[in-house]
């Protein structure tokens, strides 16, 4: 008797229509949260993109450690340096593998000493210091440390 009545006044056709504008509605809620997650998406590639090697990696909380540039002494070939950057996760990773030092230039210079003695080792170099030049450290006035 009740579907009499709704068919009669009409009422089977507004409830169909009322589910049918309900299923597009939750539609387009889905599809205006897809978009929105797309456009956040987009936006944080985007942030990322600008970002440096080193504050990527430690966005990442990855070590990061990178030659910035390499010097020599025109008058002495066998002086010069390296200028190194790195970022905490570096420092952190080489105090985890035993490297010491009371500052960050330290550690990082322990394990750069390490690594070049090891380089040289391997390729057969005497790695006796006689008439080898000298090292020397220098602190910048950007908080960055040379060594030459």
């Amino acid at each position: 008797m009740n579907k009499f009545i709704e068919k009669l006044f009409g009422i089977d056709k507004i409830k169909a229509e009322t589910e049918a504008n309900i299923r597009a509605a939750e539609e387009a809620k889905k599809q205006a949260e897809e978009a929105i997650a797309a456009a956040e998406t987009a936006k944080e590639t985007e942030r990322l993109a600008k970002l440096s090697p080193k504050e990527l990696a430690t966005e990442r909380k990855e070590p990061w450690v990178a030659v910035l540039d390499t010097h020599v002494n025109k008058d002495n070939l066998r002086n010069g340096f390296f200028e190194l950057d790195w970022n905490e996760y570096f420092v952190l990773s080489l105090r985890e593998s035993g490297y010491t030092g009371e500052t960050e230039e330290a550690v990082v210079d322990q394990w750069f000493q390490e690594l070049c003695k090891n380089i040289g080792s391997e390729s057969g170099v005497n790695m006796e210091r006689r008439g080898s030049g000298y090292v020397n450290r220098a602190l910048r006035d950007d908080g960055m440390t040379e060594v030459y």
